[in-house]
């Protein structure tokens, strides 16, 4: 890994629209701080240099919206379909969770801890003939299309899936995946 040249952290700096005393106060350090590293007069310490990188790139992900990164060929189940159906949609996508739709509209989720749990008490061929509506939970939080990605970050930390929502309508979904492809672009 090759560590930026001050002119790169400054080209850098400039093309996000920041001054020196707005990256300063992001990163925690002092305005002189950055203008002696961009003069190349200073080597800042890793740390120091991690929290601007750090900076950099939270405000770059602000400029990316979810109608960029989601998956609009979206998997989606019935609540009147089997269970085994579910199941072997998880296998084929790889996939351990899938919103419920109904006309539209998202009304539950069901994943393979779901399935797991309902198989505790039952038969297997009783579980794989039940409705997926019978052992479905909650549906998954959905945001608009023109949500930012570290506001959907907050929300995945917390629920596998986000949906988003188009004129009421699901129209696609974004995953603590889809947030991870974004490192390595």
């Amino acid at each position: 890994m090759q560590l930026p040249s001050p002119d790169e952290l400054k080209q850098k700096r400039i093309n996000l629209s920041l001054t020196q005393s707005d990256l300063a106060k992001r990163a925690g350090v002092s305005q002189p701080l950055i203008a002696r590293i961009e003069a190349g007069d200073v080597d800042p310490r890793l740390s120091t240099l991690r929290k601007i990188i750090d900076v950099f790139n939270d405000i770059e992900k602000e400029d990316i919206y979810l109608s960029d990164i989601m998956n609009k060929e979206l998997i989606s189940v019935d609540p009147n379909e089997s269970i085994d159906k579910a199941v072997n949609i998880m296998e084929k996508h790889n996939i351990s969770q899938i919103p419920v739709i109904k006309d539209g509209i998202s009304v539950g989720s069901i994943s393979e801890e779901m399935i797991v749990r309902s198989m505790a008490d039952k038969r297997t061929s009783e579980v794989s003939n039940m409705k997926i509506g019978d052992v479905m939970g909650d549906s998954f939080p959905t945001l608009s299309p023109g949500t930012d990605v570290k506001t959907a970050s907050y929300m995945l930390e917390k629920y596998p899936a986000v949906l988003v929502l188009e004129k009421g309508q699901v129209a696609g979904v974004v995953t603590k995946y889809d947030i991870l492809k974004l490192l390595s672009e």
